[in-house]
This record gives C-alpha cells, structure tokens and sequence, in this order.
C-alpha cells in the first residue's frame, strides 16, 4: 500500500483546498486508504491540558473533529461537545464508531462555519487543523476559529520557525507568529509553549 502521508500529499495536490480530505475519508471507508492522523487516543497535549479540568456546565466546540478521539475525550470531561468536519463520510464514521456518544457530530466547513456559532462556546479545541491548509489560507482559517470563542481556545499543532522553507504539505506546520495571531478578536494569549516541534496555545477572551 502507499505510504499514507505520501498519498494525502498527493491527493492534496490534485484537489481544492478543501476537497481531498471527503476524498480521503471516502476512499479509507472503502478500504483503499489509511488516514494518517487517525490514532486510538486523543491527541497527546490535550489530555496534559485538561487534566485538572471539569468541563460540566460548559460548552466545547471541536475544529476538523475527524474520527471523534479529541472529541470524545471532551465528552468524558463532562462538556457538551459539539464537532464538526468538512467531510461527511468523516462524520458517517464517527458516528458508527461511537453510536452512543452524547457528542454532537455535524457537517460543516470552518471557512464558512454556521453564524450561530459565532462566540458560542466556552471551550474551542484546534487540534492540527488550520496546518492542514495551504498556508496562503491560515489566516482566514485563525481568523474564524477565533470567532466561534466565548471563553477559551485551545491551539495544537505542529511547529516550525518562521523563516524555515515552506513544506511540501499538508500538513504546513504553524509559526510562532501564526500562532500569535489567534489573539484577535478580542481573544489575548494566556500561554503560548512549543515543545519540539509541537504547540500548545491557549487564549482567552475577557
């Protein structure tokens, strides 16, 4: 079989900005590919950073949601979580895999997300999604994940510096100053920390 991440590169490269991850999600349904984030645990940093957390009473909203794992993790925490992609075959496969989870899983497209998200949530997880991006996206993608927060944002993703060469992506690894720029909107940084190649940002909006 074709290295996975060789094959999203591939199907990136031949198909709109946001296409290939329906093709991609389809094709793995199908058993003709392997969708290289998809892991049995929520993404590492996000469990670090919830570990003294108790999320009953708040909202939390999760950006590019894929195979639920960030998602479901949240629903334990006792938020009500709500997750979205732009794949629908994404979305049909999260919800088989978790028949019974309270996580309401949607459609949607973070470049024109619903309006009644707008400032909507307490706690808004971007775990590797603007860096699945072409670059010259990034900052619409920072701009509206910044407006669906009413409380919190939490930023994870890959790192590289910021006059490193741009990568063959996706992904395309953020910054230190595209990370930075998630504090608009109102939004101001609380802690920005890179560990190796990885970030892990939280904002707040007073």
């Amino acid at each position: 079989m074709v290295d996975p991440d060789e094959h999203t590169r591939n199907l990136a490269a031949n198909s709109s900005p946001t296409g290939w991850f329906e093709q991609l999600y389809a094709q793995a349904a199908q058993g003709n590919a392997e969708v290289p984030w998809d892991r049995p645990e929520p993404f590492a940093l996000l469990p670090e950073w919830a570990r003294d957390v108790d999320g009953t009473g708040r909202t939390a909203l999760v950006v590019g949601c894929g195979y639920g794992r960030d998602s479901e993790f949240l629903a334990r925490k006792g938020f009500a979580v709500t997750a979205f992609d732009i794949s629908p075959t994404a979305i049909d496969t999260v919800r088989q895999r978790f028949p019974d989870s309270p996580v309401d899983y949607r459609v949607a497209d973070l470049l024109a997300p619903p309006a009644e998200w707008h400032h909507a949530f307490d706690l808004v997880v971007e775990s590797l999604t603007v860096q699945s991006l072409p670059i010259e996206l990034h900052p619409e993608a920072i701009g509206q994940v910044a407006r669906l927060v009413k409380s919190t944002l939490l930023v994870m993703g890959g790192a590289r510096d910021d006059d490193s060469p741009i990568p063959d992506g996706p992904p395309w690894p953020l910054t230190a100053t595209e990370v930075e720029s998630f504090a608009t909107d109102g939004l101001r940084a609380v802690s920005i920390r890179r560990t190796e190649d990885r970030w892990l940002a939280e904002f707040t909006r007073q």
